[in-house]
């Protein structure tokens, strides 16, 4: 068994209140979610405007497809034209890890 995570930081562009930033950071979860069945929330900076920090993981039996489905998500979230992608910190996490 394999659990890949990622967590993005975000910069948010023309936003000014929580409200706004909620408006934009909820749909990009929701698609995480729809698109790639994945674990997925808003882990960080929940409290500043311009800023966003969203983790995700997934559990796979197969290392490959963890791969695939984690680079899949990272496409989505650096091609929304509303946030820009500041970093991304991947890692993996085998059972045998333990």
């Amino acid at each position: 068994m394999y659990v890949a995570t990622l967590s993005f930081d975000l910069l948010l562009g023309d936003v000014h209140s929580l409200k706004h930033k909620r408006s934009v950071i909820r749909p990009i979860v929701a698609e995480l979610q729809r698109k790639y069945a994945v674990s997925v929330a808003e882990v960080g900076e929940q409290d500043l405007h311009r800023r966003s920090r969203i983790g995700l993981a997934v559990v796979s039996g197969d290392a490959a497809h963890a791969r695939d489905v984690l680079d899949e998500c990272e496409r989505m979230v650096a091609a929304r034209p509303e946030v820009e992608l500041l970093s991304v910190r991947r890692r993996f996490h085998r059972d045998e890890d333990e």
